[in-house]
């Protein structure tokens, strides 16, 4: 029987069918004299790669491509131009060296027109609005800002090492209460409870969702932008997109309010929130984008560094030699009378290395979030139009051959060893984060690099100090195996949950945790604001 179509439904398969036939057309329309596409895999009528990428983990599909067609490759999704570069010096060359004109993002329409409302800052085009968020960023998230931040890191990490070593089977919700109570305090002057506290669970509801619905794929009108067109009662996905924004809008709004109230009554604690109140006259920012701004680096902090982690403790169970040495060099640094501290931190390379390796190996934004060209350009040749989406395949940047030899391989030794094309010197000072490819590229840098790097640092010495890891033993007397790639989808990734063993490496060393702890949680600045 013949399925019957509505006029209008046959007029948007029509205009769907005409816009992706108009965009390859104007593609190679535009190509410049004695310039060329990159290569790419062979695409399909109208819809062009759009099926070949794979839902989920689409940059391992982008590594592929890459070993065959080199280290800038063309898509075309529908007629929509997107190029991958997978080595750091293409990477560096288009989105650092021409920034001015690879800054900008995709106005995609259900992450940022329905979910957003053009309010992210993640997702903000290269105007002045952008300019103006990443100066209030920069303002908070700088070097000298972190430092600062160094005394609440140090109290949270105490806090997750007792829970962590007392209860290792809820690793990653300690990982988690770590980053995200860190980012309550600094940025909102709140101490949060628990794991379950409501305001931290709508927080992370809503991040999983701009997750879920910025990735490739997940709404239809990203790719069909004429599906905007459709009135709210015939396209669900508008009104799912619009009542979702109305919550995150709402949480952002009432964080800044609660500051904005504690600030009139004399009793807000310095944090990030108050410091954009005290000072937003210098920021042309409305009160409901610095809102946003404050909000959305919760966002970018709070499930970054516990992903990262994860990986780390997963690379320590595979790589039980790696961790042994990394405890053998804390011990001759420290001992075992105490935990390391940020003073420690320069006379620790082989922990700055682990560090390094583990967002190498398992970068937490592996597939990167692209950049948006915003003229026509040439590269080495070859055409960039503007409107092309640029990625920098993080996964693939990080395995070219030339500069990490057996790249598949946990190897903190290619920032040690001399013999390794990465290696650095003083080792006092490198390995370290400073502009590395896993915090992105150009203007679009991760603002929030400084306090990562001084976490990751802290987090990896305190636990291989304090901790043993390793594989956990079964019923049958076997250790248990973990896979070594098996992670959540999204595009800030971590891997799902595993099986190990972690406990204290003596009871002296126990003591010495539950002495830091108590010290902490007596002296913490915040002590009257907690319910612990």
């Amino acid at each position: 029987m013949a399925m019957a179509f509505s006029p209008l439904v046959l007029a948007v398969i029509a205009a769907l069918i005409t816009l992706a036939t108009h965009r390859y057309l104007i593609s190679k329309s535009r190509l410049p004299p004695s310039t060329r596409l990159p290569p790419g895999p062979p695409g399909k009528p109208l819809v062009g790669n759009l099926l070949d990428i794979p839902p989920v983990h689409s940059w391992l599909k982008f590594k592929e491509w890459s070993d065959v067609y080199g280290p800038l490759l063309r898509l075309n999704l529908a007629g929509r131009e997107h190029y991958v570069a997978s080595t750091e010096k293409v990477a560096n060359d288009l989105l650092r060296e021409r920034g001015n004109i690879y800054s900008s993002r995709e106005q995609l329409p259900a992450a940022v027109r329905l979910l957003g409302d053009n309010l992210r800052p993640l997702f903000y085009p290269h105007d002045d609005t952008f300019r103006q968020s990443r100066k209030l960023m920069h303002r908070l998230c700088k070097e000298s800002a972190a430092n600062t931040y160094q005394p609440t890191q140090s109290l949270e990490s105490a806090r997750l090492l007792y829970d962590l070593v007392r209860k290792p089977e809820e690793y990653d919700g300690w990982l988690m209460r770590y980053s995200s109570s860190l980012i309550f305090r600094i940025g909102f002057g709140k101490a949060m409870k628990d794991n379950h506290d409501p305001l931290l669970i709508q927080l992370f509801n809503e991040l999983h969702r701009l997750e879920r619905v910025a990735s490739p794929g997940a709404y239809l009108v990203d790719t069909f932008p004429v599906l905007m067109y459709l009135p709210d009662w015939l396209a669900p996905f508008k009104r799912e997109l619009k009542a979702w924004h109305v919550e995150e809008r709402e949480i952002f709004l009432t964080l800044l309010n609660d500051v904005k109230s504690e600030m009139e009554q004399g009793k807000a604690p310095d944090c990030w929130e108050k410091t954009y109140l005290e000072h937003s006259g210098e920021y042309a920012l409305s009160e409901e984008r610095g809102a946003y701004v404050v909000g959305t680096l919760f966002e970018a902090g709070s499930g970054t560094t516990a992903a990262a982690m994860m990986s780390w403790i997963l690379s320590m169970v595979h790589y039980p030699e790696e961790f042994k040495r990394l405890q053998g060099h804390i011990q001759e640094v420290i001992g075992d009378a105490r935990l390391p501290v940020f003073d420690d931190i320069p006379n620790l390379p082989r922990v700055r290395a682990v560090v390094k390796e583990t967002l190498r190996w398992r970068p937490v934004t592996a597939g990167g979030v692209p950049h948006l060209s915003e003229k026509d350009d040439v590269y080495n040749g070859m055409f960039i139009p503007a409107g092309t989406n640029v990625h920098a395949n993080q996964w693939a940047i990080h395995r070219e051959p030339q500069l990490y030899p057996a790249a598949d391989t946990f190897n903190p030794d290619r920032w040690l060893d001399p013999q390794y094309p990465t290696y650095r010197e003083p080792l006092t000072q490198y390995p370290n984060l400073q502009n590395y490819s896993a915090f992105g590229f150009g203007r679009r840098l991760c603002p929030g690099m400084h306090i990562a790097e001084r976490s990751l640092n802290l987090l990896v010495a305190r636990i291989a100090w304090a901790c043993d890891i390793s594989k956990k033993i079964g019923s049958d007397g076997k250790e248990m195996e973990v896979p070594l790639y098996d992670y959540e989808s999204g595009f800030n990734v971590q891997p799902k949950r595993f099986q190990f063993d972690l406990k204290a490496r003596s009871e002296k060393r126990w003591r010495v945790v539950k002495e830091a702890y108590e010290w902490e949680m007596e002296n913490d600045p915040l002590k009257s604001r907690r319910e612990w």
